[in-house]
């Protein structure tokens, strides 16, 4: 089993209090699970703006979509889970076929084990005394876990082996190679194997792979940023060709793959390779996708397979008309993401409970407002509603404990996050 489906279940026995922002009154009291089947409409029973809903039939189409492109072209899938720090969500993409979950840090591996995920891929250097402890014991306690986690330096290295002396078992480690530019990862080939090397000689580690990232390397989707990460994936594949003799494993993994080039890696790490390897993605922002950067960026959007849909949407209503032109909305960046463009204005709804679209623009986000451009005639009046998607659902989830899915403007489920 890769996740405790029990664990998952008990969500919904979390009694629905003050805690959760945008959620009815009426609901106060009630568990998750008792709310999500009343099914209560958005608009006719008591729920509060600013509020962010997920759509359901998006994110089913999201999910199928990932998983059959996957399977078509060979490669494993280890979404990033700090796109979403939602096990309800962890739970639908490993019953999608994932074959298993990334970590950025030890938090929020503690509440994936909470949960019961059995196979997590770390993909950081974790060298904290503290939770290489605890990581041990897990691996210890469960035999069933299979935790990895990156190493990119010699010194990383050196104090992973001080702070495990001798474990139960051995911690899997994947060498990352990183590039001048990049983020983390030793920044050439030579210096990498240095690291596998002391990977492999250490009696508290397991060297189990290669990892990489190419999505510090580039930013959009024009000829020279696409370039760049194919020549960055050939250098990958060329290391885990260098340092298969050291490989302590018989399928050593080799992964990469962000929400942005995972068309091109797929591409490069199933082509033949000499020995068995096992490629995975690492792409997270699938799930709900976009209507901003990803949406721009995304291979699904270049042309490479069908589109993805945007899962996202904020609502929030117009609480002041201040002067010709402008309208403020009670959302702002305690609600919504605005580090890879500001949310974008789609529809409006006035009091008739009809949806139209809208011509506006979001110009600038306060913590509690959104500034409004209307054309000098609009008929955007103080009190209606308006739809907006959002960009980078990584800085969205954050922001919610508790997120309405719906069809339409019906609840079906809700889901909890954890960050």
């Amino acid at each position: 089993m890769d996740i405790d489906h029990d664990a998952v279940a008990a969500i919904r026995r979390e009694r629905v209090d003050w805690r959760f922002k945008g959620l009815p009154a009426s609901a106060f009291g009630a568990t998750v699970g008792e709310v999500a089947d009343r099914r209560p409409d958005l608009f006719a029973d008591g729920f509060v703006g600013p509020l962010v809903v997920l759509d359901a039939a998006a994110l089913e189409h999201n999910l199928t979509t990932m998983s059959e492109w996957c399977a078509a072209h060979g490669v494993l899938l280890a979404p990033h889970g700090k796109t979403t720090m939602a096990p309800q969500l962890f739970a639908r993409q490993l019953a999608h076929g994932a074959w298993g979950i990334t970590a950025a840090n030890t938090s929020q591996l503690r509440v994936y084990r909470a949960f019961g995920v059995r196979r997590v891929l770390l993909a950081n250097q974790l060298v904290d005394p503290a939770g290489l402890a605890w990581v041990a014991a897990e691996l210890a306690a469960d035999p069933s876990f299979e935790f990895t986690c990156w190493a990119d330096s010699v010194a990383g290295v050196r104090r992973m082996t001080e702070a495990l002396g001798t474990p139960a078992r051995p911690v899997d480690v994947l060498v990352e190679l990183g590039a001048p530019g990049g983020r983390t990862g030793a920044r050439d080939q030579d210096t990498a194997a240095e690291v596998a090397r002391a990977v492999a000689d250490s009696p508290a580690l397991r060297l189990a792979g290669v990892a990489g990232y190419e999505g510090a390397l580039a930013h959009d989707a024009s000829p020279a940023a696409l370039s760049a990460v194919d020549g960055y994936l050939r250098d990958l594949r060329a290391f885990t060709t260098r340092v298969h003799d050291l490989v302590e494993v018989a399928e050593p993994i080799v992964t990469a793959g962000g929400s942005a080039y995972f068309d091109q890696v797929a591409a490069v790490l199933t082509e033949p390779w000499p020995f068995p390897v096992r490629p995975v993605l690492r792409s997270g922002a699938y799930v709900t996708h976009d209507d901003g950067f990803y949406r721009g960026i995304s291979p699904f959007g270049r042309g490479a397979g069908q589109p993805f849909r945007s899962a996202l949407r904020a609502w929030a209503q117009v609480t002041s008309r201040p002067e010709p032109g402008l309208a403020l909305l009670t959302l702002g960046k305690r609600d919504a993401s605005f580090d890879e463009g500001l949310p974008e204005p789609q529809v409006v709804r006035g009091r008739d409970g009809v949806e139209r679209p809208l011509a506006a623009t979001v110009t600038a986000l306060n913590d509690q407002h959104a500034f409004l451009a209307l054309p000098a005639d609009s008929t955007v009046e103080v009190g209606d509603w308006v739809g907006l998607g959002l960009s980078h659902p990584c800085t969205v989830f954050d922001k919610w404990q508790l997120l309405p899915v719906v069809d339409g403007t019906t609840v079906v489920d809700l889901v909890r996050t954890y960050f």
